[in-house]
């Protein structure tokens, strides 16, 4: 039982790999349509038009910083088509299609975290990484409409999914977007989500530790009510000893400051 339920401006190749178990589909950026990288969306070979889907969503996540953009392309290939990926394997499951973006992660700007929408990320302007949240929702408008042009009935709300940096890209999409995702599955999240207030004690919680300034890094308030009401299954293997709070281009020491004082500087159990 599945439990949740402009139009050709960019190129589309189509691959044809008889190993993916699906077809493969590559959308060259189209800023006119809202979005300066392109995405894949990988269609599973158990889709079945004509019937409800929602779009499966998980944020790439190359694991290291490169300002070579093909480095970036082909890890996003790989996730779209490898079924031992958590976005591949819910397509399979759910017999849904699924969206990865092409974002990069440059080494020169190496400390804007664009795979886990951190602050850096979040506060670029004028450039081609702005508001990369608003890049994907763009991404999910263009996606929509050809899976409609093939015959399928897509659902309003996506089933967002990450691991590590992709797993708190989508703990902070869910925060900033709640009413757009159905259902937030993310893991290996360094024992830090977003906390859905704006202070503890006296200290206050900028983005991304909480939302003291949600208003001026998103353009809106915070909505609790509607991420109270998104499920969300987040989870930590208990043998992950990954923290990023470690490293600089995760946080800042202003924010590292606050993680170790506040919510505790040993990851597991403490922390998490």
């Amino acid at each position: 039982m599945k439990i949740l339920t402009p139009i050709f401006g960019a190129i589309i190749l189509f691959y044809s790999c008889s190993n993916i178990h699906g077809e493969l589909i590559y959308v060259s950026e189209n800023a006119s349509a809202g979005f300066n990288f392109p995405y894949f969306l990988f269609i599973p070979e158990e889709g079945r038009p004509n019937s409800p889907v929602s779009i499966i969503v998980e944020p790439n996540n190359t694991g290291f910083t490169s300002d070579d953009f093909n480095a970036h392309k082909d890890e996003a290939e790989n996730l779209a088509t490898n079924d031992g990926n958590l976005g591949n394997f819910l397509a399979h499951e759910l017999d849904y299609p699924l969206l990865i973006p092409v974002f990069p992660r440059g080494q020169a700007n190496w400390k804007i975290y664009t795979h886990a929408l951190d602050r850096d990320a979040m506060l670029q302007k004028d450039n081609a990484l702005e508001r990369l949240d608003l890049q994907l929702l763009a991404m999910l408008d263009d996606a929509k409409a050809k899976l409609m042009t093939m015959g399928y009935s897509v659902q309003e709300g996506i089933i967002l999914t990450g691991f590590s940096a992709s797993g708190t890209f989508a703990n902070r999409f869910t925060a900033i977007h709640p009413n757009t995702v159905s259902a937030c599955v993310a893991g290996g999240l360094n024992g830090i989500l977003i906390l859905p207030t704006d202070s503890l004690g006296h200290t206050a919680l900028n983005y991304p530790l909480g939302t003291n300034d949600f208003l001026e890094i998103t353009g809106h308030d915070f909505d609790l009510t509607a991420f109270q009401n998104t499920p969300q299954f987040l989870f930590m293997g208990d043998r992950d000893d990954n923290d990023a709070a470690k490293f600089g281009d995760a946080y800042d020491e202003n924010e590292r400051e606050i993680i170790y004082r506040i919510l505790g500087e040993a990851m597991q159990p403490d922390r998490w």
